[in-house]
């Protein structure tokens, strides 16, 4: 069957007379843009309103352009405990402090406050002293797995805060601590689902 070609001529003869008739042909005007809307990141929200720049590709964001997060499941708290009038790192706890400074490399944002304890055993000036070795010795091993030293704050609190009270030798070995958490650290991006969204199997 073959296809006229009448009402292509007729529309285009149309459209020849429109421009040609006897009305002044008026071009497209063009607006006067004042408003700066770039998107630098790409997230949809325009620089004049976006507080959060350089937002991940493909994140979920809110109406400021910042990226949604989900509490992450990975060890974030640090606990090593110490021998009596010790600030010596007992290997048990060597792979508690590796996991932590993997988990710092992982996010390089963020940062740690180590807080050295001290039971009270012996006199509080020196307990303060003994909690800041403890402190210390652990950040010397954050280091020695790569972590950078201006990544890492340490204080020492002595006797002054027990987690544990009583006078029994479990109370004192529970007192004789050093504990952090990770500071800067709000989890993993949200990502925007789209069509092209593949699940993990």
């Amino acid at each position: 069957m073959k296809t006229s070609i009448y009402p292509v001529l007729i529309a285009s003869l149309f459209l020849t007379a429109c421009v040609s008739g006897d009305k002044d042909y008026m071009e497209t005007p063009k607006s006067d843009q004042i408003a700066d809307l770039k998107d630098d990141d790409y997230d949809g929200v325009i620089n004049a309103r976006d507080i959060c720049p350089g937002t991940p590709r493909g994140a979920e964001i809110d109406n400021d352009g910042c990226a949604e997060y989900v509490e992450h499941s990975d060890k974030k708290d640090l606990k090593i405990l110490f021998a009596n009038d010790s600030s010596e790192i007992s290997p048990i706890f060597k792979t508690e402090i590796r996991t932590m400074a993997e988990f710092l490399g992982e996010y390089p944002d963020t940062s740690i406050q180590l807080q050295g304890f001290a039971s009270q055993q012996g006199n509080a000036e020196y307990n303060i002293h003994l909690s800041k070795l403890r402190a210390s010795a652990v950040r010397i091993a954050l280091i020695e797995y790569g972590v950078d030293p201006d990544r890492i704050e340490t204080v020492g609190f002595g006797d002054t805060q027990l987690t544990a009270k009583g006078d029994s030798a479990v109370s004192h070995a529970l007192n004789r601590r050093v504990v952090a958490s990770v500071v800067g650290f709000k989890g993993d991006v949200i990502n925007e689902w789209n069509i092209f969204t593949r699940k993990k199997k």
